[in-house]
């Protein structure tokens, strides 16, 4: 509708309010030496907008050309957006939190044990593992489950993509697994992940780091949004930018070469915390 496509050209127009995600964006592109040279959108799903006082969903699909120093590369994001129609006029347009669907996903903690070093390695292909990530950022193999907290079942198949092999089957809290129905809680859930792979020593392996700029395309970046201890989101290096730092992949709000700190999230919080991990090593 012409009213929508009118709120986003003002929208993207200015620097935003730096409470919001669009002013946190150009802020964190300022803090970067970076600048956002094209945008394009496009909104999917939306329902007929006829009646008045109603409440609407759909789906935006922004991308952004950005330029750093000498290098150019485009980022994309897919997120819903909620807005009312009032008096013929759009109100309370806003996007809706990932927060929320991040929380409202099972998120339990899992006591994974340090075995013994197993001395068993697998040749890990970043090359194959960032591949996939690239094939399958916005939408969904279907030889896996779906589901709506997606992030970290995208990032087990992108794992497993790049020859990361599975372990622990049939029991879920156990190992790194997908089998046809079934899976570990370590393969879909962000708080599980996370403890596994501090604690894996076979199958699925990596070793934390104490920086983003030690990771390599194929590596995993693990967020608490809220400081919290509670582990809500995974993503995926698939590239750098000109400084040296990961842009990400992920799923849930799809998204493609995200700058890799997430602070223009409506998740994100002073008190994030990340988990860096090298994978294969």
């Amino acid at each position: 509708m012409d009213e929508l496509k009118a709120w986003w050209i003002k929208k993207l127009s200015d620097e935003g309010d730096p409470n919001e995600w669009w002013g946190k964006k150009i802020a964190q592109l300022a803090k970067r030496d970076a600048y956002i040279v094209r945008v394009r959108g496009k909104a999917s799903k939306l329902d007929n907008c006829e009646r008045e006082n109603a409440s609407y969903q759909y789906r935006m699909h922004l991308r952004l050309l950005i330029k750093q120093k000498n290098y150019y590369y485009e980022e994309e994001q897919i997120f819903p957006c909620r807005f009312g129609i009032k008096s013929g006029e759009i109100h309370q347009h806003h996007r809706v939190s990932a927060l929320e669907r991040h929380q409202s996903h099972s998120n339990p903690k899992l006591p994974f044990e340090r075995r013994e070093k197993n001395d068993s390695r697998f040749e890990y292909d970043r090359l194959s593992a960032v591949q996939y990530a690239e094939r399958w950022w916005n939408s969904y193999n279907p030889a896996y489950e779906h589901f709506d907290v997606d992030c970290t079942n995208y990032i087990s198949q992108c794992l497993h993509a790049g020859g990361a092999p599975m372990h622990g089957a049939p029991v879920r809290e156990k190992g790194w697994w997908y089998s046809g129905k079934s899976w570990s809680f370590s393969w879909s859930v962000a708080n599980a992940m996370r403890w596994y792979l501090s604690a894996a020593n076979n199958g699925l392996q990596g070793v934390a780091v104490e920086s983003a700029d030690q990771l390599l395309p194929g590596d995993v970046i693990c967020y608490d949004f809220q400081g919290d201890g509670r582990w809500d989101h995974t993503t995926i290096v698939v590239n750098k930018d000109a400084y040296g730092m990961p842009l990400v992949n992920a799923h849930t709000d799809n998204s493609r070469n995200r700058y890799w700190t997430y602070e223009d999230s409506t998740a994100y919080t002073p008190e994030i915390q990340y988990k860096f991990f090298r994978i294969g090593e």
